[in-house]
């Protein structure tokens, strides 16, 4: 079978119809933090607990997640916009600056929690593997925290949306 070829725009267009929840990827190693916001993760399984988050392989401070061996992923509120974004690169905000937009928790593997997210998956990293121009990392759940339940933030035609 021979791989066809899709037009990158067309597939970005397509993908922009495609809803997805905002979250932030977190991770840290001594005093080196790391936190990247995503649309791109999903449950892999409930037994074990395991979690699925897709990163740029081209960005290389994303290295620090596989070097951690740890991660958490923090689910989104629709009024928690304004973290997304500066999570997101929009304001070009430092590390520091970005941490310190909210608190943070630290459960099970030293990866910071979002202490209000609307639900956040402390993980150990079990694989990673790069595949095109992303990572793939893979995380068995080791603590969950549970925050406020109310209207998820989404990201919907290139624009974040309530839901």
């Amino acid at each position: 079978m021979t791989a066809k070829t899709i037009d990158p725009v067309l597939y970005r267009n397509a993908m922009s119809r495609y809803a997805g929840h905002v979250q932030i990827v977190t991770t840290a190693m001594g005093e080196e933090k790391r936190g990247v916001t995503v649309t791109a993760a999903c449950s892999v399984s409930d037994n074990p607990a395991t979690v699925l988050v897709c990163l740029n392989a081209g960005n290389q401070a994303n290295e620090l997640f596989t070097k951690s061996g740890r991660f958490a992923l923090n689910s989104l509120a629709a009024d928690q916009q304004p973290l997304a974004e500066a999570f997101s690169g929009m304001g070009k905000l430092p590390v520091e600056e970005r941490f310190a937009k909210a608190k943070w928790l630290n459960l099970a593997t030293g990866a910071p929690v979002l202490a209000d997210a609307m639900a956040a998956f402390d993980c150990r990293l079990i694989e990673a593997k790069q595949v095109a121009t992303h990572m793939i990392l893979i995380g068995e759940v080791e603590a969950i925290h549970l925050g406020p339940n109310s209207a998820a933030l989404m990201y919907f035609e290139r624009a974040f949306k309530a839901l």
